[in-house]
């Protein structure tokens, strides 16, 4: 078996990909209580080292990944809306400002991990009402981390980015990358392991 991959995330899967495809997903399910003197801008490191130590558990043999992407704005975590009026709530917050995108990842074999996160600066242009609630409609913001998706119609909503853009869509591929090729895995396609 290749690696582990702790996310149920399609994205993620995807992204993985460009590094390689041997790789089995492997879901957790984790409290993702966060500890009260935790900053926030640290949770989702944290969380990721948690799904990544949870499915060490019970594959201890295997390199196991695990992700988690927070959006924090005005130093308020932003989660995945419930409901298209949510949705709304938080698009009307973010319209016209910058926020910040973090990706947490956390790599683990034995006793052996290894974690970095990415953080991505994202600003809104101003978003009319009409503009909000014709992207609310999609669907698409209703499982993603903020309520948009860089990836997809919410791409139409951002005015720019500063930072890693595969970061804001789940997970940062060129420093996991290098980070596997530190583990010993190797990459497929174009690219071979050791120094280039």
């Amino acid at each position: 078996m290749g690696l582990i991959l702790a996310s149920a995330s399609p994205r993620r899967q995807q992204l993985l990909r460009m590094i390689t495809v041997d790789f089995t997903v492997c879901p957790t399910n984790v409290d993702e209580t966060l500890p009260p003197e935790l900053p926030l801008c640290d949770a989702a490191q944290f969380l990721a080292r948690k799904k990544a130590q949870a499915a060490v558990t019970q594959f201890p043999q295997t390199i196991v990944i695990g992700a988690d992407t927070t959006v924090l704005l005005e130093q308020q975590l932003l989660g995945k809306p419930k409901t298209p009026e949510r949705a709304a709530q938080m698009l009307e917050r973010l319209s016209g400002k910058t926020h910040q995108v973090i990706t947490g990842v956390a790599i683990a074999k034995d006793h052996q991990a290894q974690s970095f996160q990415t953080q991505t600066n994202v600003t809104f242009y101003p978003l009319r009402a009409a503009e909000i609630s014709e992207y609310v409609r999609t669907g698409e913001p209703l499982d993603k981390a903020g309520g948009y998706g860089i990836q997809g119609c919410g791409a139409l909503l951002i005015q720019r980015i500063e930072g890693d853009y595969y970061g804001v869509v789940g997970l940062p591929v060129a420093p996991l990358a290098r980070a596997l090729r530190d583990w010993g895995v190797c990459t497929e396609g174009a690219f071979t392991c050791g120094d280039t």
